[in-house]
């Protein structure tokens, strides 16, 4: 096998923009509802810039409110389908902690901060990531109904198999902001502007 012409490796960067848009961000937000509100504000510039979806995360310190690191969707600027936004914050979190483990011992408890309850796969990358606590905006059919990604198969059960396993989950926070959200991007797909981005075989594409 020639393997000159195989990938060794990938990668996913922050779009320029969402330096700007934290230039004016303090490094610790205070409440759950300041670290949400961050979220909704990247969440809906990165479809209107048409880096990703309406999707943003951020891992912050419990305690203090630092911010650790923040990410949004980034499957269109990278053409990675896995690039959802959860990945992205807590991939650049560790990167930035130098570990794989955000709940490591000895280190400040972390959580993860995010637009709505996560997808099969981000589900399965907040659980293994360490993070201590989830700070969720809502769950809900409204994401699927209003933008027509499908979520994949979620437990139903699956603020319950994450509390069993340590997290905390703070569910409900600005609940009506992410489905704003939500709601402009799918007038968006109407127009042309956006699309749904769901691979063959989903339930349903856009």
């Amino acid at each position: 096998m020639d393997t000159s012409a195989l990938a060794t490796s990938y990668s996913a960067e922050l779009p320029a923009w969402l330096r700007d848009e934290l230039a004016d961000v303090p490094e610790f937000l205070e409440t759950d509802e300041d670290r949400m509100a961050l979220v909704h504000r990247l969440a809906d510039r990165n479809f209107r810039e048409k880096t990703g979806g309406p999707f943003a995360a951020l891992v912050v310190e419990t305690e203090t409110g630092r911010i650790v690191s923040a990410g949004v969707n980034l499957v269109l600027a990278s053409n990675l389908s896995a690039a959802h936004a959860e990945v992205v914050a807590l991939s650049l979190a560790q990167t930035r902690v130098g570990t794989w483990d955000l709940g490591a011992e000895g280190a400040p408890a972390r959580e993860l901060v995010v637009n709505w309850r996560p997808c099969a796969q981000c589900y399965g990358a907040t659980l293994w990531s360490g993070v201590k606590r989830a700070v969720i905006a809502g769950d809900g059919p409204e994401l699927e109904e209003l933008t027509h990604f499908d979520e994949g198969p979620v437990r139903d059960d699956w603020q319950a198999q994450l509390e069993q396993r340590g997290l905390q989950i703070e569910l409900n926070v600005l609940r009506d902001e992410a489905i704003e959200v939500f709601r402009a991007y799918g007038e968006s797909i109407a127009t042309g502007d956006s699309l749904v981005y769901n691979a063959r075989g989903t339930a349903e594409n856009g």
